[in-house]
């Protein structure tokens, strides 16, 4: 009988943690997004934000996300020194904020309670007991240890007094944080093991910051020495040089250490959009050489290496790429790029026999696209409508012929300064020429209506469709003003919250790289609709 593999529980601190990065903020359609996301992926525990810190994080606990997989998490501290758990205004906001687990961290070095805090140490063994009680009265409690290798090196007794205090409360997870990020894979395995003499190992986490790239095997050292929780955060990002990299430490544990964290293998497909997500939501580029997902992950380039690598692949790469969604390329050889095409085109269920010419043209074109700086793999809506022009499987549904949009910025009849957008578009809809004209918030959102005035009559479908977000990146930033913009849009149903989709623009106009990705939006909910009228027809008859 095979061994059951041991459970890893994952926590992400992206939403709260991660927005600690400079020149990160979040609002609360974004931290909602990547909530639903990493919910789809199988968290076991999500941190929301901390409740009462500031009007983002109220707001999204105000309405938390429904959840299938993952549990709400709130964040807080212990309480005050001279407050009881129960009259401590900054407790009460994190324990009444509708979380079914709490996170309070707390110090454990003694340094900090004495310095930073003021107050003595048994001041602060009481105010940890004392705040994971509360937080246990309430649901699934967890006790943050601050600065744990550091005070655990500095007294090591202390430190261990303030774990206990935690465990005495009540608290379902004790995580050991290295704050810092100063501490090392062969200091971090003994001080676990020790730790787990006294808590046991199914109550014990681990968090590390990354401040000497060793926060990944900082993790690993610890559930080695017997951590049962992992914390991270989406592509590591947060303060300082970020957090431990959950997209990495996953398949890390699944593949490598043979661990269960909850994921079917065929989760490890999402990790890649996952991470493309959060990059575009931060208008950052993917990093190309990131373990697992990069684009780069699983590129064997020229010579006798990539000659090599066609005879046996098992030998020149650590996993098979497809195990986590990603694709081998041989970069000398076009058959990679239409294999990994092909694969896109099966999933979008369009069967073509690969030496049909109509499948080179579109490697050939998307090549000269992403040349051009497209991005498909963050757009696959785009995608889908590039493919199906290119096999030409998408009607002429509408032809815009000319466009235009004014910006005014002046004073209003009450003296306020304002900024106000027209757009104007002749558009030829089923053989009729229509002109239509609307006002905006912004010179996209005039042209989105303009278009929608114009084809949501014959169109109705596009009524559901709304523009969630609208990201914009300079490329080639060294031509300065004469640079190309990259539009992402990513799109929504009103009917269904959670269905979403992206699309892509390219130009040296920005409202012309606008309306590429508008007009990909438009096609691919008309194209969706058309399927599922088939399906709809097909089921009926």
């Amino acid at each position: 009988m095979a061994q059951t593999p041991e459970r890893i529980y994952l926590f992400d601190t992206t939403l709260r943690d991660g927005a600690q990065t400079h020149g990160v903020d979040f609002s609360v359609t974004e931290k909602a997004t990547l909530a639903a996301a990493l919910d789809d992926l199988g968290i076991d525990y999500i941190e929301g934000g901390w409740p009462g810190a500031n009007p983002t994080d109220d707001s999204f606990f105000a309405r938390p996300p429904k959840f299938r997989h993952s549990r709400l998490t709130a964040f807080g501290m212990t309480r005050r020194a001279g407050r009881s758990a129960s009259n401590d205004p900054g407790l009460s906001a994190v324990l009444n904020s509708g979380a079914e687990s709490f996170c309070l961290v707390g110090k454990t070095w003694d340094f900090h309670v004495k310095v930073a805090l003021n107050i003595t140490p048994e001041e602060n063994l009481a105010s940890i007991r004392d705040s994971i009680s509360a937080a246990a009265g309430k649901g699934e409690a967890l006790f943050d240890a601050e600065h744990f290798f550091d005070g655990y090196k500095a007294n090591r007794d202390y430190a261990l007094q303030c774990l206990k205090a935690a465990y005495e409360g009540g608290a379902r997870w004790i995580v050991l944080c290295d704050t810092n990020g100063g501490t090392l894979p062969h200091e971090i395995e003994p001080i676990v093991q020790e730790v787990a003499k006294i808590i046991p190992s199914d109550r014990l986490g681990i968090h590390t910051h990354d401040d000497t790239g060793n926060a990944v095997a900082n993790t690993l050292a610890a559930v080695r020495a017997g951590c049962r929780m992992v914390q991270g955060t989406l592509n590591g990002l947060g303060e300082r040089c970020g957090n431990a990299n959950l997209i990495t430490l996953i398949p890390t544990l699944m593949i490598k250490m043979g661990y269960d964290v909850g994921l079917e293998n065929s989760d490890l497909k999402k990790l890649r959009p996952l991470s493309r997500l959060l990059d575009e939501m931060l208008n950052r580029a993917p990093d190309t050489s990131a373990p697992y997902i990069g684009e780069r992950a699983f590129v064997h380039k020229g010579g006798l290496h990539a000659s090599a690598v066609q005879k046996d692949a098992a030998s020149y790469e650590h996993i098979n790429p497809e195990l986590v969604g990603n694709t081998r390329l041989i970069v000398v050889s076009d058959q990679a790029g239409r294999a990994n095409v092909m694969a896109q085109l099966e999933d979008m269920g369009i069967n073509i026999d690969p030496k049909d010419e109509s499948v080179q043209n579109l490697v050939d074109i998307v090549k000269q696209r992403e040349f051009e700086g497209y991005a498909y793999d963050s757009a696959p809506a785009s995608f889908e409508v590039l493919a199906r022009q290119t096999l030409e499987q998408v009607p002429d549904y509408f032809l815009l012929e000319r466009f235009s949009v004014t910006d005014e910025r002046r004073y209003n009849a009450r003296g306020a300064l304002t900024t106000e957008s027209e757009a104007r578009v002749r558009i030829r809809v089923n053989d009729r020429l229509e002109h239509s004209v609307a006002d905006g918030n912004g010179p996209v959102n005039a042209l989105d209506k303009a278009l929608r005035k114009a084809l949501e009559p014959v169109y109705p479908a596009l009524k559901d469709v709304h523009l969630l977000d609208f990201r914009v990146r300079i490329l080639k930033a060294q031509e300065e003003t004469a640079a190309l913009t990259r539009v992402m849009i990513e799109s929504g149903s009103r009917k269904n919250p959670d269905d979403r989709w992206y699309t892509v623009g390219v130009s040296g106009n920005i409202i012309d790289a606008s309306y590429n990705a508008l007009r990909d939006s438009y096609i691919y909910t008309l194209l969706r609709s058309e399927k599922a009228q088939r399906i709809k027809g097909a089921k009926k008859g």
